[in-house]
């Protein structure tokens, strides 16, 4: 087989791009955008731009899943065995819990990045062969206060809103998202409708000045948690001055008293006092928001709201979701061209989730669990006598009740508990504890470790089904190459569990899983949403291969999907109008206070996407964000008498991890960031009690929306103390492409050996690895060796020099190449004496030739022996820009801020590929503006 394109779908987040994945026979070559996609219409991010990477035969042979892997407990070696063995002893393992114990005794934890139909086959297996309605997914992380808002107030789970409608807005009310950084090509539709209407107006709400709030007209700085506080006050603003739609509310709506009484006593000066902002920008922020601000006799101007974590990751969550759609439908700011609530999707498929019923609360086709009448449709759909009828575990509830021994086995599939859940002692507990663990995955992550049974799962370029987007937009996802090693497809494994399964449990009933593709399934899903507000039974796999991908509802007979949803002010409820949530501005659920004084947020990094265990595995992907650390406000950072790049714990009342801080002024005082990326995987090293730490996810809690179940990942109280680990090691190399999968593994299980330890992938046309390590007094010299090999510093090694102070316990070591005959800096270690890393770091990523002898390299020190430019930070992802260059080149550029972007986009071609960096370099040329006339 030679080279071919194929068309499908971008597996990370829930904006849904096209791709056209390039392949020769067995391996993928490249990825573009899809012109015809009409979410991206051909532009990628940095993320999905380098999806070819992630398939590399390199990646593919060390980092991924290849065959069923077996081990008799948790930290056992594995071995291998065959499919059917595996196969077998799921169904005996999990047959035998069900038999002992009871149907809720077993757990199944998928992920909003299986496929429509992979949740679909798990959904009836647990739901309808099992019974138990212990199936939940981690969407329950992600978009679980979503679904609840919109079910609460418009009565399904169901997004209003489509792209076009970015570019129709007056005014973007951006809440709860960075969305520059976690949904970039919907930034880029944003920045043309801002081009092509000019009075498009911008309204950030966020606790951090992000990337996006630097673009917005108006930035809501508010205080963490208090965004219910903010809606309130926006809506007595809006009642006081008589911007409500009285007959839109009269006639589409009910509960509008009780929510009016609440919301009295809610003046600018009390909101500015929860929220922390000035009383005027509230009333902008109202005044813009109602649209109401044309000139007279005009029409009310529609209103955008765009929203994710930030509201979503709360204790009050579904409460944050329902007070800010209050507002649409005090306005009537929904049912038409460029207004409504628009939630953006975390994952790729937690739609589709959501859709096929794949959460502990949910049935098919957005029934409700406890619906006498929906159950008995679902068991009439499914061939079943019944379908439990309790609510089953959600996600945090299923690790504690393993951790409790309540729950015997757990089947985790395409997602990685020991990152992403918070409160990972606890998490972890759960797995050990566990009496069978069964991990299906594509790759290796640090969930894998506990797992009794690995089963390989096929992955993005390799699979066959469907995906549903932010604005309800089905796609295909087509295989482009064959499976890797032994890997199969989800709904496949599922599927040959489930048959053996239901021959031990049910072998009377008719078979409930005789499914011969994945079309086969997604017709039955298919037939299940006969009816209801998501009918597709007018769609099929056919229907989208010959017109592209549709959105729902798409009903038998109908020509295409709805764009917009409510246009008629009908609404899926038992009276057909929408309902005012008349709910409490809450606290946060942990709140900052004299012994934990900082309020930690997390949130994402422009080019990495949850765990890393895809995007983790491209070096380029680093160059933005090149290593963990904790943002500190500098006021702060006088306060606490700390510098930059110094380590300190960051604790909260469930763990700690070691991080470096960094100095930022777009955090506020009393406030710090970390990403929610930083895995075991990349920052480890030891906690007070010589256990090792577990990332940032160590510290989060589990507080969580009475509604939705979903947990404040977005915020805890912490405090910071500097970490007293002078001894400090900083290790680099380049590596063959074959070999840092590899190298990298090897180091991941040298980090807890540290009291502090980083491991992050660099570089851009080439790859290598960068050791950060600190501990309290100089590690064994053996465990120096081992990172010296890895590193290739080994004293046999041709062109190692070293130099070792026992004394002073100082030991430093490189390695040398050649270029165009002169020596290159290849690998370096530097042992208790970290003074040079700076210019060593920045000589080694240069790849020019060493100034003067070599030798002079080791004496350390700050000066480096000749000419050796500061690290500069990567700006531009794709082409390797960054912001030395963009500084250097502004002084040529003039004319206006977007002539001037112009002129740099064409020297350096920053912001001219993927566009992810567009939002920063656009910020660059207006600060270089500032003073000289022309900003």
């Amino acid at each position: 087989m030679g080279p071919r394109e194929t068309r499908s779908t971008c597996p990370y987040c829930g904006v849904g791009c096209g791709v056209l994945i390039e392949s020769d026979g067995a391996q993928i070559t490249g990825v573009r955008g899809d012109p015809e996609h009409p979410a991206n219409f051909g532009r990628l991010c940095s993320k999905g731009s380098t999806l070819a990477q992630t398939a590399a035969r390199p990646v593919t042979l060390h980092s991924r899943l290849l065959q069923p892997l077996r081990r008799t407990h948790a930290g056992a070696p594995t071995r291998a065995v065959a499919w059917d063995e595996a196969l077998d002893e799921v169904a005996a393992r999990f047959g035998d819990v069900i038999e002992r114990h009871g149907p809720d005794a077993v757990g199944f934890y998928l992920s909003g990045q299986l496929l429509t139909e992979d949740y679909y086959v798990f959904n009836k297996l647990g739901k309808g062969l099992v019974g138990t309605n212990n199936v939940d997914t981690n969407s329950r992380l992600c978009m679980s206060s979503a679904a609840a808002g919109y079910k609460a107030t418009l009565g399904a789970d169901s997004p209003p809103c489509s792209y076009e409608d970015l570019g129709l807005a007056s005014t973007l009310f951006i809440t709860g998202s960075n969305m520059a950084w976690a949904h970039p090509i919907l930034m880029r539709r944003i920045e043309d409708a801002r081009r092509a209407n000019p009075r498009q107006r911008m309204v950030v709400v966020d606790p951090r000045r992000t990337e996006t709030a630097e673009m917005a007209e108006l930035h809501l700085q508010i205080l963490p948690g208090s965004d219910i506080a903010l809606y309130h006050g926006m809506l007595h603003l809006i009642l006081w001055e008589g911007w409500l739609d009285a007959a839109y509310i009269a006639a589409h709506t009910t509960g509008f008293e009780a929510l009016k009484a609440r919301v009295r006593e809610c003046t600018p000066r009390h909101t500015a006092s929860l929220t922390g902002l000035k009383e005027e920008a509230i009333v902008q922020a109202a005044t813009w928001f109602a649209g109401c601000d044309g000139p007279p006799g005009s029409p009310r101007q529609p209103t955008l709201s765009l929203y994710c974590q930030g509201l979503n990751q709360s204790s009050s969550g579904s409460a944050k979701n329902a007070a800010l759609i209050n507002l649409h439908l005090a306005c009537a700011q929904i049912g038409r061209p460029g207004a409504g609530p628009f939630s953006l999707t975390g994952q790729p498929n937690a739609m589709g989730g959501r859709e096929v019923g794949g959460m502990a609360n949910l049935l098919s086709a957005h029934r409700d669990l406890g619906n006498a009448e929906h159950r008995a449709e679902v068991a009439a759909l499914w061939g079943v006598p019944e379908v439990p009828r309790h609510p089953g575990k959600t996600a945090l509830a299923m690790f504690e009740a393993a951790a409790e021994g309540e729950i015997k086995a757990l089947w985790i599939a395409c997602t990685n508990p020991a990152q992403s859940l918070p409160d990972q002692a606890l998490v972890r507990r759960a797995l050990q504890r566990c009496e069978f663990v069964v991990l299906q995955e594509a790759f290796t992550t640090a969930t894998s470790p506990y797992a009794h049974l690995q089963l390989p799962a096929t992955s993005w370029g390799e699979k066959e089904g469907t995906v549903t987007n932010s604005e309800r937009r089905i796609s295909r996802v087509r295989a482009a190459v064959a499976a890797p090693g032994q890997a199969r497809d989800d709904w496949r494994i599922a599927r040959d569990v489930a048959q053996r399964l239901q021959a031990r449990l049910r072998p009377d009933w008719a078979p409930l899983f005789a499914y011969p593709d994945a079309e086969s399934v997604w017709n039955e899903h298919r037939e299940t949403t006969r009816g209801r507000d998501l009918d597709i039974t007018g769609l099929s796999y056919a229907m989208i291969e010959a017109q592209g991908p549709q959105q729902w509802p798409l009903p038998a007979g109908a020509p295409a999907g709805r764009a917009r949803l409510y246009e008629d002010g009908r609404f899926p409820t038992a009276d057909g109008r929408a309902r005012f949530a008349d709910v409490a501005f809450m606290p946060l659920a942990e709140p900052r206070d004299a012994r934990f004084p900082f309020s930690l947020i997390t949130g994402r990094l422009r080019d990495q996407w949850h765990g890393g265990s895809r995007t983790g595995t491209v070096a380029r992907l680093f160059g933005h964000a090149p290593e963990p650390v904790v943002e500190v406000h500098p006021q702060d950072l006088a306060r606490l008498l700390l510098a930059e790049g110094d380590l300190v714990h960051v604790t909260s009342r469930r763990g700690a991890v070691v991080l470096p801080v960094q100095a930022s002024d777009r955090v506020a005082p009393t406030q710090v960031f970390v990403a929610m990326h930083w895995g075991e995987e990349f920052v480890s090293g030891q906690t007070g009690n010589g256990s090792a730490a577990h990332g940032v996810n160590a510290l989060t809690t589990t507080a969580r929306c009475p509604s939705s179940q979903q947990p404040e990942l977005k915020h805890c109280a912490v405090k910071l103390l500097r970490a007293e680990l002078p001894w400090r090691l900083m290790a680099m190399a380049w590596f063959d492409a074959a070999e840092l999968p590899r190298r990298q593994a090897e180091l991941q299980a040298l980090l807890p050996r540290f009291g502090f330890a980083s491991l992050v992938p660099f570089g851009h046309e080439r790859g290598g690895l960068v050791l950060r390590a600190a501990s309290a007094e100089a590690p064994e010299p053996a465990l120096l060796a081992q990172v010296e090999s890895v590193f290739g510093l080994d004293a046999a090694v041709p062109g190692v020099l070293r130099y070792e102070d026992r004394r002073r316990q100082q030991r430093r070591a490189l390695r040398t190449g050649t270029v165009e005959g002169a020596p290159r800096l290849d690998a370096f270690m530097l042992g208790g004496d970290g003074a040079a890393q700076h210019w060593m770091w920045a000589m080694l990523q240069s790849a020019q030739a060493v100034p003067g002898p070599v030798h002079r390299l080791l004496a350390g020190g700050r000066q480096p022996p000749g000419d050796a430019a500061p690290v500069s930070p990567q700006v531009c992802t794709c082409l390797n820009v960054n912001a030395a260059q963009i500084q250097a080149a502004l002084p040529r550029c003039t004319g206006t801020a977007e002539e001037r972007l112009g002129q740099l986009q064409r020297e350096l071609k920053c912001a001219t590929q993927c566009g992810s960096c567009l939002p920063n370099v656009r910020e660059r040329v207006r600060q270089s503006m500032v003073g000289v006339g022309g900003v």
